[in-house]
């Protein structure tokens, strides 16, 4: 049985992917994050951690010894715009820390996910390379393209296995999202599904790369036990499953929710928004460790409404 440890397991990504591993992999699982204990981590070993703290950082890993390391710990977008030096100082500082302990600790994988926020408005807005030169222009996207440097460092410099894939947008139910750009998706068919209109923060022809979560997840535990030395990206590999603007969205939800309503007012995160890819090259992933996705847009949906 290997043991597994996951930080800011209460977040988005993190109870999905409890959920995931409770299903798939005989595993301990110690969950960890800064805020309490949840319904997804019943019956798990819980600690506090605050990545930002090496000694705390230590103390976990000290205590636990993971086998497996997966560091969901993270600032968003809109958030870190609001505090900058926090989206640093998680993003940045804790990753570094987690890298640390990871080679102090001997662990077999890190997982750290990353963004399609590091790329900037000079990247291609179709099939964005996984190698590329442009400047993100957010913080969370600066220490997220800072970060992907370290894992490839931390893989020659000490063989750590750590691998990283770039999400973008991410559509879940079970737990309603943050602070991320993209995250107006969920709202809208949240408010959908409750019978209420919905006022959008970006413009109606905004196209954005996205992907349901059980993809996401699926394909990051794929990933995860993928063969290591078929792996040709050390940065970070590209997944997507699609491409749609909020209108899109809206039309495809009145298949289902005929009388929903819609409205724009776009907000800072329009901007954000316009600076990213509307799609990503994903021809590495497929090639290198077989990435594959089972939810369209229409099917993505239709899973939503039939949860929510």
């Amino acid at each position: 049985m290997i043991k597994i440890l996951i930080t800011g397991s209460n977040g988005q990504v993190g109870a999905e992917l409890i959920r995931i591993i409770k299903s798939s992999i005989d595993a301990e699982i110690m969950c960890t994050d800064i805020t309490q204990k949840t319904k997804e981590t019943e019956g798990m070993e819980f600690e506090y951690l605050d990545v930002k703290s090496k000694e705390l950082t230590e103390k976990i890993f000290e205590k636990f010894h993971p086998d497996h390391v997966y560091h969901l710990a993270s600032i968003l977008s809109a958030s870190g715009e609001k505090d900058p030096y926090l989206a640093y100082t998680v993003n940045l500082t804790g990753t570094v820390n987690i890298l640390n302990a990871c080679v102090k600790y001997n662990v077999e994988k890190l997982f750290v996910p990353s963004t399609i926020g590091v790329y900037g408005p000079e990247a291609p807005k179709e099939d964005a390379p996984v190698r590329h030169s442009s400047i993100p222009t957010t913080m969370y996207g600066i220490t997220k393209a800072a970060g992907e440097m370290l894992f490839q460092y931390y893989y020659e410099k000490y063989n750590l296995d750590v691998r990283s894939l770039r999400y973008p947008g991410l559509i879940s139910y079970r737990v309603p999202p943050t602070a991320g750009t993209t995250d107006y998706a969920v709202d809208m068919i949240r408010h959908a599904a409750k019978g209420s209109s919905y006022t959008c923060y970006l413009g109606e022809d905004t196209p954005l790369p996205m992907m349901y979560m059980q993809d996401a997840m699926e394909s990051t535990i794929k990933f995860m036990h993928s063969d290591p030395d078929k792996l040709s990206v050390r940065t970070a590999y590209n997944v997507m499953s699609y491409t749609f603007t909020p209108k899109q969205l809206y039309e495809t939800i009145l298949k289902f929710k005929p009388g929903f309503r819609v409205d724009y007012k776009p907000d800072f995160r329009q901007q954000i928004a316009e600076s990213w890819p509307h799609s990503l090259d994903i021809s590495q992933s497929r090639h290198d460790w077989g990435f594959n996705i089972r939810y369209d847009l229409e099917k993505t949906v239709e899973d939503m409404f039939s949860h929510l």
